[in-house]
């Protein structure tokens, strides 16, 4: 069993990495808590849901969300707060997500929000949620206007993987959770694909919070764990969720690349890494689905929440991954058409 620690200044917390992890999960429930509102959703294995036997001192309740993010909205919050309320939740319990990134987000918002915040626990119980939204306090809702419009930053108690879990996935969430990964690869210069899963998995979980620690509220350095989103951000949107998270991160950590050799920031041989690892090393698509507008891609990348003077990227240069504010459309949409046609 891996230990990474999240070194938030004032909250400091454990996420805890391997098989079996989940008879751990009373190690990281605030000791005050004597009730748990459980949010979880359809489908979510028996054992990562129905998690009384794991906190036998604890009354525990289990709320079902709606799968996808259709359900990921500002409704299904209130109808969360409307059953904390009927249970008697009170600051001193507990809430714990229990499931993939959706569900993460969902939680923590609605811990954030219920009585101005109690404590937050994730089971998480997906690849894409163990080394990104169940880490590093990020919690939220779409809007019909963009993704995580609405949310709050609100840090876990603590996090639990238990890598049973990914036994269970379907080939498709397994793979949202390697598109996630991939972008791991460009933000550090270790060799992830010479580690085991587990070993990579606490690997990515570490940068992240290594990353957090140092920009808690994504006011500088935090950007860079968004590396490929803005595009991939966009894509989900024209596609109206047809393509996955961890799909279009895929996708738009290839249209990063191609961004930053338009903008000179990096050379081919670069640009063909992207692709070696993201096509060659996790068989991910790279290329854009068919009948999207450029016009369109641009107007919801201008919607991004990064985007503060004009687009915002985090690219790849001569000095790693960067986060470049005020870049100028033309680029952009030369970069998008060539990579439209592609």
């Amino acid at each position: 069993m891996r230990h990474v620690s999240v070194p938030i200044q004032g909250h400091s917390y454990d996420v805890i990495v391997g098989s079996g992890a989940l008879a751990e999960l009373a190690d990281v429930i605030p000791s005050s808590a004597e009730r748990i509102a459980v949010v979880t959703q359809p489908g979510i294995p028996a054992q990562f849901n129905e998690l009384a036997a794991y906190v036998p001192d604890c009354a525990v309740e289990v709320f079902e969300i709606g799968v996808g993010e259709g359900a990921k909205t500002l409704a299904t919050i209130e109808q969360l707060m409307r059953s904390f309320a009927r249970m008697g939740l009170n600051r001193n319990d507990v809430v714990i997500g229990a499931g993939g990134g959706m569900v993460t987000d969902v939680a923590g918002f609605a811990a954030a929000s219920w009585h101005r915040g109690i404590p937050v626990v994730h089971v998480s119980t997906s690849l894409l949620g163990m080394v990104d939204a169940a880490i590093g306090g990020k919690t939220g809702v779409n809007l019909p206007e963009g993704k995580n419009l609405v949310g709050a930053f609100w840090q876990p108690s603590g996090v639990i993987c238990d890598l049973d879990a990914l036994a269970t996935l379907p080939p498709r969430e397994m793979r949202c959770g390697l598109g996630e990964m991939a972008k791991y690869h460009f933000l550090t210069g270790d060799d992830l694909l010479a580690m085991e899963l587990e070993e990579r998995i606490a690997r990515c979980i570490e940068i992240k919070a290594e990353v957090v620690a140092s920009d808690e509220r994504e006011g500088g350095r935090r950007a860079l764990l968004n590396y490929g989103h803005t595009l991939a951000h966009a894509l989900e949107i024209a596609t109206d969720h047809r393509l996955a998270h961890g799909e279009a991160v895929a996708i738009g950590l290839i249209y990063a690349a191609e961004l930053g050799l338009e903008l000179g920031r990096i050379d081919e041989a670069r640009v063909a890494e992207h692709r070696a690892v993201v096509a060659g090393e996790y068989d991910l698509s790279t290329r854009p689905p068919d009948g999207l507008a450029v016009d369109d891609l641009v107007a919801l990348m201008h919607r991004d929440k990064k985007a503060l003077t004009g687009l915002t990227f985090a690219l790849d240069g001569p000095d790693g991954v960067e986060v470049v504010t005020g870049v100028d459309e033309a680029p952009v949409r030369a970069a998008l058409e060539r990579f439209l046609a592609s």
